[in-house]
């Protein structure tokens, strides 16, 4: 019998309507990722930290379930704004705070976004499962985005 293989790397996609430009910025402005990065009950970031130049340092802190303290942490290791950002991603508080890769690619066409997630170098079960709330993350993000993008309806008045 030959062993299965687990990957190491999970993978997520998904459309957005709205600009590349648009939505690289919310990825990487601290002010706009506080706003969207949070799921009632479960996670909110509340402070990000950013100098955003390859070999630059970024942090996020928040608060999770129970109301217990995170702490994410990385380097930006290519940034081409609006289509590629990849960066390093070290959780704190860990008894191994390995070293993973997160990368962004987006691909716009016609105003609509293709936004590809790839998180390499979950080389155990235990990241793996403390790394798999990316469709979440990138559901929270289509919204603010959506939100932003569709114009306001003018409220009816009788």
């Amino acid at each position: 019998m030959n062993p299965m293989a687990v990957s190491d790397t999970i993978v997520q996609e998904i459309t957005i309507n709205g600009p590349a430009e648009r939505i690289f910025e919310a990825l990487t402005d601290p002010g706009q990722l506080v706003k969207w990065w949070r799921a009632e009950g479960l996670f909110q970031a509340t402070d990000m930290e950013s100098d955003l130049r390859p070999g630059g340092i970024w942090m996020m802190r928040g608060t999770g379930r129970e109301g217990r303290p995170f702490t994410v942490r990385g380097e930006y290791q290519q940034i081409e704004p609006p289509r590629l950002l990849v960066f390093t991603w070290i959780r704190g508080g860990q008894e191994d705070p390995s070293e993973t890769i997160v990368r962004f690619d987006l691909t716009e066409t016609d105003g609509v976004t293709t936004v590809r997630l790839t998180h390499a170098g979950l080389v155990n079960e235990a990241l793996r499962s403390r790394n798999n709330g990316w469709p979440l993350v990138l559901s929270l993000l289509r919204a603010f985005i959506e939100q932003q993008v569709r114009p306001q309806q003018p409220e009816q008045t009788m």
